[in-house]
């Protein structure tokens, strides 16, 4: 940030997220966002890295000479239990619930944000057997649900000035999408590894899983996909 590297350590919770204060300015940063929120930098942003949540197999499996980041023995004691999403998940959230929202606080959702708009997809509605192709801001995406039911990626559709349509091979695991138009095969990267495509690559979109009550409080003006705008 503005030419140096900072150092940040835990500064508190708020509405169940990580609030991140930097030992060289002493401004505070919002976990979701990355924006400084007080102190000397307020009102800039972190720049956003690329980043995957996946399971630990399918990691392995695309980048097998890959480290892994083991507990620290020193600090060991002060870990939380490994079954610590249950005693979060019983904490209160922040702000009064709508009557007209369509999904409850908690409910687990795939955010995406493009442009000045965003969409949540409620997680109860992806199926390893049919991948979601929609727009949001104006990019054609495709959400796609691994078979292992819990690693998940986000692509734009666009390739060499047109949008592609994909359809997922029945039953293929990994899974293998077929482009309507020319039958070239993609992976779960993006990646098109047979037919007249081979070599190129669709863009990633960075998705978001998140509960419901949070997605919404960082985007204010999001939707639900499949979900008609309450009148």
């Amino acid at each position: 940030m503005g030419g140096r590297t900072l150092h940040f350590h835990l500064a508190g919770i708020n509405n169940q997220n990580f609030i991140m204060r930097d030992r060289e300015t002493g401004t505070w940063w919002q976990q979701v966002s990355g924006l400084a929120i007080l102190g000397p930098l307020k009102g800039q942003s972190l720049e956003p890295m690329p980043w995957d949540e996946v399971t630990f197999a399918l990691f392995r499996a695309e980048h097998p000479l890959a480290g892994v980041l083991l507990p620290a023995k020193e600090y060991e004691e002060e870990y939380e239990p490994a079954d610590w999403e249950k005693d979060v998940a019983e904490l209160p959230t922040v702000g009064e619930a709508d009557p007209k929202d369509p999904l409850q606080p908690r409910d687990l959702v795939v955010g995406v944000a493009s442009g000045t708009e965003a969409r949540a997809y409620r997680w109860t509605d992806l199926d390893p057997k049919s991948p979601i192709a929609d727009a949001v801001g104006g990019t054609p995406v495709l959400i796609l649900l691994h078979p292992d039911g819990r690693s998940l990626r986000c692509f734009d559709r666009r390739l060499d000035g047109g949008t592609i349509e994909l359809f997922l091979r029945p039953a293929s695991n990994p899974p293998i999408l077929i482009d309507g138009e020319t039958g070239s095969e993609w992976d779960f990267g993006g990646l098109a590894i047979a037919g007249p495509l081979g070599g190129k690559r669709l863009g990633r979109i960075q998705c978001l899983k998140d509960y419901w009550f949070d997605w919404k409080a960082y985007h204010p003006g999001t939707d639900v996909h499949g979900v008609q705008p309450s009148k």
